[in-house]
């Protein structure tokens, strides 16, 4: 009998053996998703990790808001999430956070990473206007480097000019 006839049977056995444990974990990563989406619709306040950002929806009730283009200035639809982010703040004393202020692709760095900055700063500012401690809240400017959304037209640009929110102690 050649080695061929015994290397070939042995790698398919192996084969399946391995597609048939990735089907079994997938239902594992499926009952947990259901989990953690019962623990969200039933108290966000109490769904959040450290580490966890408003960009992908795992800071609790806190919200990322967006910016008018080549502006840090808040808007009324910036100020209606702010507010509700003071709140989740307020009812979570231990929380802290980082705001990382965000921009689009146009522009240089430099430029963005201070826009990014002004960003971040203003936000926190609001944040502190409204009595949340400045201790408990950091800022960072990623500018362009750190896009949520990849186009090249004011869809995915408006989506980029941001700031979120990630936990970094509760």
């Amino acid at each position: 009998m050649s080695l061929k006839k015994i290397i070939m049977p042995a790698v398919l056995l192996l084969a399946l053996s391995l597609t048939g444990c990735g089907g079994s974990k997938k239902a594992n990563t499926d009952t947990g998703a259901d989990i953690q989406s019962v623990d969200q619709d039933e108290n966000s306040a109490l769904s959040f990790d450290v580490n966890g950002d408003s960009d992908a929806g795992k800071a609790g009730a806190l919200q990322t808001v967006n910016f008018p283009f080549n502006s840090a200035q808040i808007t009324s639809l910036t100020k209606d999430a702010l507010d509700a982010n003071v709140d989740f703040l307020k009812e979570n004393p231990g929380v802290q956070v980082q705001v990382e202020g965000h921009c689009d692709e146009r522009g240089g760095v430099q430029y963005n990473i201070a826009l990014g900055e002004n960003r971040a700063n203003t936000v926190k500012e609001y944040l502190v206007t409204l009595g949340i401690d400045s201790g408990r809240i950091s800022t960072i400017s990623f500018g362009k480097e750190r896009p949520v959304s990849f186009g090249h037209a004011e869809d995915a640009w408006g989506q980029n000019r941001r700031a979120n929110f990630v936990i970094t102690a509760k």
